[in-house]
């Protein structure tokens, strides 16, 4: 049996399907305790409380520093990486979504940080 699902991965929505595999080669059932969530409720979850301001880069999820691409003082244009966030043993570059100058670095290599945690700020 497959079955249809729609993801995001930073934010980006992707839509994959599924195939359930039977051990004997007879199909089975899924256990009525297992919960498939929709869509509609994966958008109706609460948003992450983010307490950034304009100009401050935030974590797209939580996750450890593995690397700061910028210095306070540089510029920086849209799409610029600022920093690297292991999770699960995948990295993700977090990219700048202004310009302006690096006025601020709020983490270091190594510190874990939450979903929203604020990265740098922008100004």
């Amino acid at each position: 049996m497959q079955r249809r699902f729609r993801i995001s991965v930073d934010g980006q929505p992707y839509e994959v399907v599924v195939e359930e595999i039977a051990d004997a080669g007879a199909p089975t059932a899924w256990p009525a305790s297992v919960a498939v969530a929709s869509a509609a409720t994966v958008a109706a979850a609460a948003p992450v409380k983010v307490d950034a301001k304009a100009g401050d880069e935030v974590a797209p999820l939580a996750g450890t520093i593995q690397s700061i691409d910028v210095t306070p003082g540089q510029t920086v244009k849209v799409g610029d990486p600022i920093v690297v966030i292991e999770a699960m043993k995948m990295k993700t570059a977090v990219h700048a979504k202004g310009a302006g100058k690096v006025v601020a670095i709020a983490v270091k290599v190594g510190d874990a940080v939450d979903t929203g945690a604020v990265l740098v700020t922008i100004a």
